[in-house]
């Protein structure tokens, strides 16, 4: 097989000599359109002489023929089952047209926008982009290795965070996924939880990491929610408000059906990542505090920042909907609310005691008691119920500090915490 060089395309004398040497052109005769053959024919040789000639209109009705399918598919196209998802026409979209449930405007028109409060967590979430291999984890994975490097409650204190979390952000990103964004119909808010899934599929990831790179039992860690008591009782409580939304002939659209979507609302965004989050994390960023685990801890701290944002925009979304329908929340459905939360409350309070027997990292299960009563108390007023725990204060200060500050360096000065993009990451 030769190379082709400049040479072949800019000489041309061989070619106009070969073409001196063959015989004069023919006047072409006068064909009627049904002896046209198609350009693509003449253009192969070998395919003209592989298959019989076809003209235009003979390959315009040979149902064999993929170009007349595709054109009898469109002369027949019925344009009707795409008018419920484009009910309003040409007509645009007005801000007072939108609505957070049961919705008829446009999906597709992003703006003009409704809720500025939803966009703006979008550019804040997608300004807060990170990679879980970016985090250094080799005096985590020597400490891991080190015979005397942690104590027994600070390993099962990994091990139980590890395992409860990689379960609890895939049922998350499931939830928002397969029962919440067909139901929200808002677009601002619709493009806030496609960035969360992206999310909690990051944390997810960022959880295999730590296990890989730590050498644990997968296996054992990943089905932790099926085999240890505490961790189980709180997937299972989640995994109960998703199955009515997950159901694919599940709709809005009556105070009982829009009752459902709320309830879950509350059970993800105010329990599962509201309650059920706190005590593991502020276990793993104590650890990371005594200058244990750094690895491990700087990934939750980066978590945990996403997940106060998904807090934020799910109260808000919660409260929208509430004033846009009030009929929903009457006092028997806040009487069930109230209970929800409690619940939740006092089974991140069960697993506080399973992984905490006795203190360790500055804290104890009764310390952390108070805290998620604390915890318990902030979710009801932020949703406009009464507190169910008086007199109860928060013992770990720092992790509103973690939270809150939005400038400053890490517990153990390897990075800047108020990160921007992975490309920008300040190491």
């Amino acid at each position: 097989m030769s190379i082709l060089s400049w040479d072949d395309f800019e000489d041309d004398e061989p070619k106009q000599a070969a073409q001196a040497n063959q015989p004069a052109p023919v006047e072409p005769k006068k064909t009627t359109d049904s002896q046209v053959v198609s350009h693509a024919q003449h253009s192969s040789p070998n395919l003209a002489a592989a298959q019989p000639t076809r003209t235009n209109s003979s390959r315009a009705t040979d149902p064999t023929d993929p170009l007349a399918r595709a054109s009898n598919a469109l002369e027949n196209l019925d344009v009707a089952p795409g008018l419920e998802e484009l009910e309003m026409g040409a007509q645009r979209v007005q801000v007072d047209d939108k609505a957070m449930i049961n919705c008829r405007a446009d999906l597709n028109q992003l703006v003009p926008f409704k809720y500025e409060w939803a966009w703006q967590k979008y550019l804040d979430g997608c300004a807060n982009h990170w990679m879980p291999q970016e985090v250094n984890m080799t005096q985590d994975i020597a400490l891991w290795k080190s015979e005397n490097g942690l104590t027994e409650d600070e390993r099962t204190i990994v091990m139980r965070s590890l395992g409860f979390f990689s379960t609890a952000d895939s049922l998350v990103a499931n939830n928002l996924v397969l029962a919440i964004y067909r139901h929200i119909t808002n677009p601002e808010c619709r493009q806030y939880i496609l960035r969360q899934s992206f999310e909690e599929a990051i944390h997810t990831h960022a959880y295999q990491y730590c296990i890989e790179s730590l050498g644990m039992d997968e296996g054992e860690v990943f089905n932790m929610y099926r085999e240890i008591p505490s961790v189980a009782r709180k997937a299972a409580w989640g995994l109960k408000y998703t199955q009515s939304l997950s159901d694919p002939t599940f709709k809005t659209g009556t105070p009982e059906t829009d009752q459902i979507l709320l309830r879950n609302l509350i059970a993800f965004y105010c329990v599962l990542e509201g309650i059920f989050f706190y005590c593991g994390f502020s276990q793993i960023l104590s650890m990371g505090r005594r200058n244990k685990m750094n690895g491990v801890a700087e990934q939750f701290q980066y978590i945990l920042r996403d997940e106060s944002m998904h807090l934020n925009f799910g109260i808000d979304m919660i409260n929208q909907i509430k004033i846009e329908n009030p009929h929903l929340w009457t006092a028997e459905f806040q009487e069930e609310i109230v209970q929800m939360i409690l619940e939740g409350t006092m089974l991140e309070i069960e697993y506080a005691r399973d992984t905490m027997p006795r203190g360790v990292l500055g804290m104890n299960a009764a310390m952390m008691e108070e805290y998620l009563k604390f915890i318990c108390n902030r979710r009801l007023s932020q949703l406009g119920l009464p507190e169910q725990f008086a007199g109860v204060n928060n013992p770990f200060q720092w992790m509103s500090e973690m939270m809150d500050l939005r400038k400053e360096k890490n517990f153990f000065e390897t990075r800047v915490t108020d990160y921007q993009t992975g490309g920008a990451l300040s190491w």
